[in-house]
């Protein structure tokens, strides 16, 4: 069973708790619960949960570990190699931000702080996973909640910053005369 358990645990994009996991793999919530904390334990480099003695060779933990949060149970990168893996992601080709990604960006920074429904409004799509994605590269960060509707506001990050070589949002060149003149298009 823990293979099955690894398994659904790679391919889930959230925590799954032992309910689910024993849902998928029609096993008891008790034999599920034993079987992940014996996991656990093998990834942390113990054996039935006691760490490796002497006399029987010193186990290693592994580069991830499985953690309980949010109710449930995923993988994480060993916290001791945060180093090693931001050096690693920082080194890879940078990736390219999509065109609705871009237009997304652009109406948080010249409108922030603004909420996913505002941004939405005025891109007129749903924007839901380009704020996602734009968080979790680390470009936006939550800027607090509207008072009226408790929405998240968004606004950019440092990081953002950094890339784009300025050291406030006020240095952004003015939209205005990067917009086509309000006429253009109609004839008089």
């Amino acid at each position: 069973m823990s293979q099955q358990l690894e398994a659904l645990l790679i391919v889930a994009d959230e925590p799954l708790s032992a309910v689910a996991l024993a849902t998928a793999t029609d096993r008891p919530v008790r034999e599920v619960r034993a079987t992940l904390d014996a996991l656990v334990a093998e990834f942390n480099g113990n054996i039935n949960g006691y760490a490796h003695g002497a006399n029987r060779g010193a186990g290693s933990p592994r580069g991830f570990e499985l953690r309980e949060v949010a109710g449930g149970y995923r993988f994480y990168a060993r916290e001791s190699l945060d180093p090693i893996v931001a050096d690693f992601v920082h080194q890879q080709s940078p990736a390219r931000l999509s065109q609705a990604a871009l237009e997304t960006l652009a109406v948080i920074a010249y409108r922030q702080p603004i909420s996913r429904g505002a941004i939405a409004s005025i891109r007129a799509v749903n924007v839901d996973s380009v704020v996602r994605t734009l968080l979790g590269r680390g470009l936006l960060t939550e800027a607090g909640h509207d008072p009226e509707t408790g929405a998240i506001l968004y606004g950019t990050s440092d990081a953002l910053l950094g890339y784009l070589g300025i050291g406030d949002i006020s240095e952004l060149p003015p939209i205005s005369p990067l917009l086509e003149e309000p006429t253009e298009g109609f004839d008089e």
